[in-house]
């Protein structure tokens, strides 16, 4: 059983960094922030969870029926992850590349403390176990309002390396267009790893530059122990929001520009830019055909096709699919038929994913897997972890990973191009003060 407070704020922008300082005292923490993105499926500006009670941590083997049997016996929120390598708890699927981030494959707990803020109003939701400490940690938290010194990402100079070079991407991405040109597939998301090696950063300053760059729709923070996530992932993957099932996938990015007209060419070239199109569309009609698997027949419905979205470092085009379950479908059981999401895959799924495998240079994990929650009622919201960096601080390694969508129209020369413009804010992180 939970007791819930609620508070009203003038000033939420502060509260929050406040909040996220004093978050750093659990051993697990999700924060999830909208960064005001108004957007029609949006739900709150802001969610943390803290503090576990329970938590369910496994590897792929039949992860996602543990995952549904540990959110029956709950019936609560629960807050976590699920890996990319999750797909070979879906299908007869391995992954064998190097991982040197060793993040478990599957992580969830249940809080003891969530803290909700919509508008100007901050809920606290906190099991009875730690009820009567509601107004002490409100307290806490408003103490904090007061000016601080900012603190260093790190120490010393972080030098970032790329898994494989420029001349290896090239010849990686021709052998994935021979396969499309025989007909293996029609489209794959080929990533590439930036790692940097022996560091120390500070994951929460990290994190609140990323987002003060980016200011993502689907931004996040996640510790579980000295394993972190700083996120600023602009893609919904999948949400249940009671008999609704809606996912967005983006495929499609164009560059900003500081000049308004200028920019609004750019918007006007990729809405028109038949190639990005193409790529969304046969996304699209994966997500069609992965949500038709759970949905009531003739639900199935794209809302919004090839949408272009303007975020503060780059355009992307979104598309809005839709669907209806049954009121007695599982929430895990919707997510299991649809992962991984299309967006980070390609089509036809499982053979572009096994190209993927042989291809890239390095084991996804928590990359292009997805970060979010399970409500009581069994609604849920997931992210697409795209844009983030991960830190494993008892290795002292750190992490991102960049990708794109390659089709029998795609260049090796733009495609890499559109790598280092996705992954641009997250390097400025990392290798500045």
């Amino acid at each position: 059983m939970r007791k819930q407070t609620s508070y009203e704020l003038a000033d939420i922008s502060n509260f929050k960094e406040a909040l996220l300082n004093w978050t750093q005292q659990f051993d697990e923490v999700l924060w999830m922030d909208s960064n005001s993105h108004n957007a029609a499926y949006s739900s709150f500006e802001g969610l943390l969870a803290c503090d576990g009670f329970t938590a369910k941590v496994t590897d792929a083997h039949n992860a996602f029926e543990e995952l549904k049997e540990y959110q029956l016996q709950t019936n609560d929120w629960l807050f976590g992850y699920l890996s990319y390598d999750l797909k070979n708890d879906v299908e007869n699927l391995s992954s064998k590349n190097v991982d040197r981030l060793h993040f478990p494959e599957l992580y969830f707990f249940q809080p003891k403390r969530i803290i909700e803020i919509k508008h100007n109003t901050v809920n606290f939701n906190y099991l009875n176990v730690v009820a009567d400490e509601i107004a002490t940690d409100f307290q806490s938290i408003i103490a904090l309002l007061q000016p601080s010194k900012k603190t260093k990402i790190h120490e010393n100079d972080v030098k970032i390396k790329m898994r494989i070079f420029k001349d290896e991407y090239y010849k990686q991405v021709d052998q994935m267009l021979a396969h499309i040109h025989r007909g293996d597939i029609y489209e794959a998301n080929f990533c590439q790893e930036f790692y940097a090696e022996d560091v120390e950063i500070n994951a929460l300053s990290a994190y609140e530059k990323l987002n003060k760059i980016s200011k993502a729709p689907f931004a996040s923070f996640m510790k579980l122990g000295r394993r972190y996530m700083l996120s600023a992932s602009p893609e919904r993957y999948l949400k249940k929001l009671n008999h609704k099932v809606i996912s967005q996938p983006i495929k499609g990015t164009a560059k900003r520009a500081q000049n308004p007209e200028v920019d609004m060419q750019l918007i006007k070239k990729l809405s028109g830019d038949a190639k990005e199109r193409a790529e969304n569309i046969m996304i699209v009609d994966l997500v069609r055909n992965d949500l038709s698997k759970i949905a009531l027949k003739g639900s199935v419905v794209v809302e919004e096709l090839c949408k272009v979205y303007t975020f503060a470092q780059v355009h992307q085009m979104i598309s809005t699919v839709v669907a209806k379950v049954a009121p007695d479908k599982n929430a895990v059981d919707i997510i299991k038929e649809t992962f991984p999401m299309g967006s980070m895959t390609g089509a036809p799924k499982i053979s572009a994913m096994k190209i993927i495998e042989r291809l890239e240079s390095f084991r996804r994990g928590l990359y292009s897997g997805a970060v979010g929650y399970f409500s009581p009622n069994g609604d849920f919201d997931f992210n697409v972890v795209i844009r983030s960096i991960l830190y494993n601080e008892a290795e002292k390694y750190v992490s991102f990973a960049v990708g794109g969508a390659i089709t029998a129209k795609s260049i090796p020369e733009n495609e890499y191009e559109e790598c280092l413009l996705k992954a641009k804010a997250m390097r400025e992180v990392l290798e500045s003060y």
